[in-house]
């Protein structure tokens, strides 16, 4: 059973989600980040970072514990190990880890950005509006890749789709209206319908 070191955050979400779909049992282990628990000695020795999540394989590789952190290492890692998240196809392989990149390069820290600036008590305009323009035009972009597959790998679910869907799922912290990317606000909708990810959203509520 692999043991979850999480919380109810765009990233935290993705790994309680993943494992629900791989039918892989796990024990959840709920991180109160506002009593900075992700900071303490326990915690910093699954993730010198700090940072949730993080998880711990006791049957890694050579039958040794092993403990992930970052959201894309732990899904893709997952991804690996077990079915159901990493396409067969090559191509659509490529394309899932050019998506699970975007996500960690672009989505994340452009959509973090713009919800923690426009929520800041010090009113910063040009930052508020940089970082919003930016989670925009990122949405673009899946927009454009949504609009000729259905899923970010191509034709099949993958760990691309639940990478990008933890942020995409409340896309108004980062001041984005779906209602302008159609294609992407029919893939967070049908993603959001999956019984899978419902059961994951319901182990962190």
């Amino acid at each position: 059973m692999i043991d979850v070191y999480t919380a109810h955050t765009p990233n935290g979400v993705k790994v309680p989600i993943a494992l629900e779909e791989l039918g892989v049992p796990y024990r959840m282990h709920r991180i109160n980040l506002g009593a900075n628990e992700q900071k303490r000695p326990e915690f910093l020795r699954l993730n010198p970072n700090g940072r949730i999540p993080a998880i711990v394989d006791p049957e890694g590789p050579g039958g040794l514990p092993l403990s992930v952190f970052e959201s894309g290492a732990i899904l893709w890692y997952l991804a690996e190990k077990f079915p159901g998240l990493m396409p067969g196809d090559p191509v659509e392989r490529i394309r899932a880890l050019e998506y699970t990149f975007f996500q960690v390069g672009g989505i994340g820290p452009m959509f973090g950005q713009a919800g923690w600036f426009a929520r800041h008590t010090e009113r910063m305009p040009l930052a508020i509006d940089r970082y919003q323009a930016e989670a925009r035009r990122l949405t673009a972009v899946l927009e454009a890749r949504l609009q000729a597959v259905p899923w970010l790998a191509g034709h099949v679910y993958s760990v691309a789709d639940v990478m990008n869907f933890g942020w995409l799922r409340a896309p108004q912290y980062a001041g984005v209206n779906l209602e302008e990317f159609p294609a992407v606000q029919g893939w967070v909708e049908r993603i959001a319908a999956r019984p899978a990810v419902l059961r994951g959203l319901q182990a962190l509520a």
